[in-house]
């Protein structure tokens, strides 16, 4: 079972979450998400453990625990749906498309016509 654990201490490791969660039982893997540019942690991981009923144990027990001056949330991962994904896309391209095209081109293209005018009279 992939585990979902949220509000993390930024000082919290890899390592210190394993050895969180093997207390109630064993642990494939522990990971928390970092950002891709500074390295910092996100504030959330994930834990995958093999045994279910294990997982199961280490949710009831760790749910809003203090982990380092902060109140951990443990919940079972949920995949990624594939149409959500997908969904998420489409919803971004409309919000996108509605502000840029909508309120973007309308007001922007006043804001900019007038730019633009500036820019024809440098010609």
């Amino acid at each position: 079972m992939n585990i979902y654990v949220g509000n993390l201490s930024w000082q919290m490791t890899d390592e210190d979450l394993r050895n969180l969660f093997e207390q109630h039982g064993t642990v494939a893997s522990a990971k928390i998400v970092k950002d891709k540019v500074s390295g910092r942690s996100k504030g959330f991981g994930f834990v995958e453990m093999e045994d279910d009923t294990q997982a199961q144990a280490a949710i009831t027990a760790l749910y809003d625990t203090e982990v380092l001056g902060r109140k951990i949330i443990v919940n079972e991962s949920q995949p990624k749906p594939q149409g959500g994904s997908g969904g998420g896309g489409g919803f971004k391209k409309r919000s996108f498309g509605g502000g840029g095209g909508g309120g973007g081109y309308k007001k922007g293209g006043y804001d900019r016509g007038g730019g633009g005018g500036g820019y024809n009279r440098d010609y």
